[in-house]
């Protein structure tokens, strides 16, 4: 089991920047895919940046590209995710995920965070 807590969300205007962090609570990690997710009240879930831990590839959401950045730093177990120039629009619930075990992440079948709420006001 692995357990996943995010901090750093908030209230920003736009054009603000946040960052969110993603604590785990295992140094020993099966799986791959690590990311991000929002959901916006009356909208359906989003992926919003994904990491592999292993290679470090990264997959952003077209709605953010350029602007947030999804970093991992190993030493501390923590994910993280950079969000510059935000916008209205990036209001949400956002959660973090871990794939269970390799593969898993395609199928759906994640560790989640709790969810901490980003408001950016226009």
């Amino acid at each position: 089991q692995v357990q996943l807590v995010e901090s750093g969300g908030g209230s920003v205007q736009a054009g603000g920047s946040l960052r969110l962090s993603c604590a785990t609570s295992t140094y020993t990690y099966s799986g791959d895919w690590m990311g991000w997710f929002r959901q916006a009240p009356g909208k359906e879930r989003e992926t919003v940046a994904r990491i592999s831990t292993r290679s470090r590839s990264t997959y952003y959401a077209d709605s953010v590209k350029g602007r947030f950045t999804i970093s991992q730093d190993n030493d501390k177990n923590t994910m993280y995710l950079q969000m510059n120039s935000l916008k209205p629009e990036d209001t949400a619930m956002y959660y973090c995920a871990a794939e269970k075990y390799r593969g898993a992440w395609y199928r759906g079948d994640n560790y989640w965070g709790q969810g901490t709420q980003v408001t950016v006001s226009s």
